[in-house]
């Protein structure tokens, strides 16, 4: 499997979630996009799990997304991704989408901001343009949860 980034976009209606150690997190109704990275050995197969854990919704939290993936407030319906062989692609790509950040959510490795950003509607097209501009040919993927 090809090492990666990756962006979940997830819609969700207004919640308030427990999310590890940061606590409390309130999110008003909308879409959440959440930048991700999978350079490890599984590459790419990173975004098969967090697909496997919305469908499934009783995994063991593991990673601060995997809070939202199991909500029942949140909805994963689509994931849009691309090979690139460093981390820095994440961090750029979340520069661009969490112009409205969740402040400290999914940069605990990083000096980033956030890595989870909020849109008030489908924010796909932002997605592939923020892709493009970082030199990222983007892959498009609609999830069906139900």
């Amino acid at each position: 499997m090809y090492n990666g980034v990756y962006c979940l976009i997830l819609e969700n209606d207004p919640c308030s979630i427990a999310v590890g150690a940061r606590g409390l997190i309130t999110f008003p109704k909308g879409w959440h996009v959440y930048c991700g990275s999978a350079q490890g050995p599984g590459g790419l197969s990173r975004v098969s799990r967090h697909i496997r854990v919305t469908r499934e919704g009783s995994a063991r939290p593991r990673w601060h997304i995997d809070h939202l993936l199991i909500h029942p407030g949140f909805h994963l319906r689509s994931v849009v991704c691309a090979p690139a062989m460093t981390r820095e692609a994440e961090c750029r790509l979340a520069g661009i989408v969490t112009v409205y950040p969740v402040p400290g959510f999914g940069c605990s490795d990083c000096s980033c901001r956030s890595h989870l950003g909020y849109f008030e509607s489908n924010p796909e097209n932002d997605v592939v343009s923020a892709f493009h501009s970082v030199g990222l040919t983007a892959t498009i993927k609609t999830i069906n949860t139900s």
